[in-house]
């Protein structure tokens, strides 16, 4: 089994990606294979609305890291969205993501059918569901199962590194972790 998340954070090493690495954490202890995909230093292209991604979903759209990560997605048996919170969404690198491998799977129904799909932001203050919600939305139009935990998956923190000294935040990415594992086997 593999896991694939998708960091949207413009920060490396940020409090998405503390998120991200204390599921990893998990997963990695219980044999599952695990890869992360960063979008820090990148510009991921809005879709052009096209429409010529045929064949596995193929964006023809090459000046970014969109197709590769997209592969990598649809080979997953899980994966993690996360992103930061900006302006109470998503950030723009994720929507341009999402919005374009949601083109591609539109155009090649069945890619991400009944895969496992776990959200996570990090906020400073507000706007967290939002932004849980705009992931969480792409899994269910493609047929994905959503995973959930005790709590919301988000944890607070304006400036890197302050995800880590969100107790709740981590606890609950504990039991997300746990959550995903067992639908995992199923």
């Amino acid at each position: 089994m593999k896991v694939l998340a998708i960091n949207g954070s413009a920060r490396k090493d940020g409090n998405t990606d503390i998120l991200i690495s204390r599921i990893f954490e998990s997963l990695e202890a219980a044999g599952i294979e695990t890869e992360k995909v960063e979008f820090y230093g990148q510009v991921i292209e809005p879709c052009k609305a096209c429409f010529a991604c045929g064949g596995k979903g193929n964006c023809i759209h090459k000046k970014d890291v969109f197709q590769e990560a997209f592969e990598k997605m649809v080979k997953a048996d899980g994966i993690i969205l996360g992103s930061p919170v900006y302006s109470a969404n998503i950030s723009a690198n994720m929507q341009a993501f999402l919005e374009r491998a949601a083109v591609a799977c539109d155009m090649n129904p069945g890619l991400l059918k009944h895969k496992i799909g776990a959200s996570v932001a990090a906020a400073r203050r507000g706007g967290a569901l939002n932004a849980i919600d705009s992931m969480n939305h792409f899994f269910l139009n493609h047929e994905m199962f959503v995973v959930g935990s005790t709590y919301w998956n988000m944890a607070y923190g304006q400036m890197p590194g302050d995800a880590a000294n969100d107790k709740e935040a981590l606890a609950n990415m504990d039991n997300l972790a746990e959550n995903m594992m067992w639908l995992l086997e199923k």
